[in-house]
């Protein structure tokens, strides 16, 4: 235990917290009996509903580092952090539900790997694949970090002891129930992450007077800058907190990021291929959308609530380690100490520590697939029985966790790694956006096409990121404005290294022979017959729900411009 810890806690919270630990056992070894296959282990049996799909895809991404970096953005940048709520989160997910679902979901790919193969052959898939192993492992143990980090502040609690005690447990009933097993922890998760965080937002708008008590404050606590408008400052870089222009939200975030994350990203993608059929594959993401947009109220409003009641400032986590100030990350934390009470406070902890575990066993299981199918069984071995890769991904399992232990002490002694980190995450998911949106809509891309052009934007990407690195200065040249700031710089090389694949995608394809159609049904539009939904009734189908969900991005863009 920690002497300058935040908060502690009663029996009443221990015996919620305890309670959670032995309800996520409990799941994992119930379920065991049902994962008895490959598709049962690593696709939850294809039979999942789309309300629990889309769940699960939106509660996959609710991670350590989406709960507390987003409430500690919001209160760094004030509500433009939303847009990477909505702007940067539902067209995307919409697209992938109406246009790319039927193409994962008719080539039945166990993986977006397993997808590029079929397209682009085994080059494209083995690059991708372990990138994204790699990728994963690496966010897997930040976010390992991250809680353990928390813990300590919150509770004093030891950094090793939460490692040990939330990896173990992700690993008992991952390795029992697979992605079944992760899929139902991940609703009962997100149930509890709503319950426990919305608290803060309910008991402090009542404080502040409602909505527009509580941008009032925030006016008054920030002078000289504008915290409350999501559009209005983005006409140039140096009106807003962010730094940022809106072209590089529209096309940097709204685009390429949002795009290439929740299109391509195995991680969540891998959650709607579990639905029982292709119309279920289509709406989850269309649901999760629906939950997307209302996020904001549990992660951002925290941060803006911080803004508007909190009597002292919130510093950069280095200056707040030299001076023994509270640092943005511990927004959630001190709105908790703020407003709950004992067995209320037990909830909130536990929705925090649901939400760690939930991106945990988000990485994991992702990880645990691509690696079987994608790595073990394409590279080394081809032709073993349907039980050995089951094993195989048990065991993958428990390495990738223990490597992921691994990386979370690395996080401890590197200072950098979390930049390092988000970085490699650019490079990954830009390129590929644009290799697989290619190879869906465009039949005349070729496999040496699809594979130079995920290749080059992938070194377009590492490029800019170290040129900027090496020379400060560079900056105003990869976000095209002298008053840019670090986080335009993300948004900016994303878009730029996306342009590099399809510029390069393009040309190799127009240079080399195309595949004949015949080997292209199932994966390119074009090509491939979808099947109908002209018979359901209209409001059974994916494309009504998508465009209210649409509408109401815009009414709520509108509201907060």
């Amino acid at each position: 235990m920690n002497s300058n810890q935040l908060l502690s806690l009663a029996p009443a919270d221990i015996l919620v917290i305890g309670a959670y630990f032995v309800t996520v056992l409990g799941i994992g070894f119930y379920l065991k009996r049902f994962t008895t296959t490959g598709d049962d282990f690593f696709l939850a049996g294809r039979d999942m509903t789309a309300w629990i799909a889309g769940l699960s895809f939106v509660s996959a991404n609710l991670g350590a580092l989406e709960l507390m970096g987003w409430a500690g953005a919001a209160y760094q940048y004030g509500i433009l952090a939303t847009h990477w709520y909505w702007i940067g989160a539902i067209p995307a997910m919409l697209f992938l539900g109406i246009v790319m679902m039927p193409f994962y979901y008719i080539s039945k790919t166990h993986s977006v790997p397993g997808y590029l193969k079929l397209r682009f052959g085994e080059a494209a898939r083995a690059t991708s694949a372990i990138s994204f192993g790699l990728m994963t492992i690496l966010m897997s143990g930040v976010n390992m970090y991250a809680m353990a980090l928390i813990m300590q502040v919150i509770l004093g609690w030891d950094l090793s002891f939460s490692i040990w005690v939330s990896s173990l447990t992700v690993g008992v009933y991952v390795v029992l129930g697979g992605l079944l097993s992760a899929i139902f922890n991940e609703v009962l998760q997100f149930v509890l992450i709503w319950l426990g965080a919305l608290v803060i937002t309910i008991v402090g708008l009542i404080e502040t007077g409602g909505w527009s008590g509580m941008m009032a404050r925030v006016h008054q606590n920030t002078p000289g800058a504008d915290y409350t408008h999501l559009w209005s400052t983005l006409g140039h870089f140096s009106d807003n907190p962010m730094g940022i222009h809106w072209t590089g939200i529209v096309l940097g975030l709204g685009f390429v990021i949002s795009f290439g994350y929740w299109t391509t990203d195995f991680l969540v993608v891998q959650r709607v291929l579990s639905a029982k059929d292709l119309r279920s594959a289509r709406m989850a993401p269309v649901i999760g959308a629906a939950f997307k947009m209302a996020v904001p109220l549990i992660v951002i409003v925290p941060g803006l609530l911080a803004l508007a009641v909190l009597p002292f400032k919130l510093v950069g986590a280095d200056e707040a380690a030299v001076n023994h100030m509270h640092s943005y990350n511990e927004v959630l934390p001190l709105m908790l100490a703020r407003y709950c009470g004992p067995g209320l406070l037990g909830l909130g902890i536990t929705a925090l520590v649901a939400g760690f575990m939930s991106g945990m066993a988000g990485n994991v299981t992702a990880f645990s697939t691509v690696w079987t199918y994608d790595i073990y069984r394409a590279l080394i071995r081809k032709n073993a029985s349907d039980e050995h890769y089951v094993s195989m991904g048990r065991w993958s399992t428990i390495v990738g966790l223990l490597i992921s232990i691994g990386t979370a002490y690395l996080v401890m002694r590197s200072a950098g790694i979390m930049d390092y980190v988000q970085a490699l995450f650019s490079f990954f998911i830009a390129p590929l956006f644009g290799t697989v949106v290619l190879g869906m809509l465009w039949k005349r891309a070729t496999p040496a096409g699809g594979f130079w052009g995920l290749l080059l934007g992938t070194i377009a990407s590492i490029g800019m990121w170290a040129w900027v690195k090496l020379d400060p200065s560079a900056l105003r040249y990869v976000a095209m404005s002298q008053d840019a700031k670090a986080m335009a710089e993300d948004m900016y090389r994303a878009l730029w290294s996306w342009i590099v694949c399809v510029l390069v995608t393009v040309i190799v394809s127009y240079a080399t022979k195309p595949l004949p159609e015949s080997q292209l049904v199932g994966l390119v539009y074009g090509c491939t017959p979808i099947p109908s939904d002209g018979d359901l009734a209209l409001y059974r189908k994916p494309q009504f729900w998508a465009v209210l969900v649409a509408m109401g991005l815009v009414i709520l863009n509108i509201v907060v411009w």
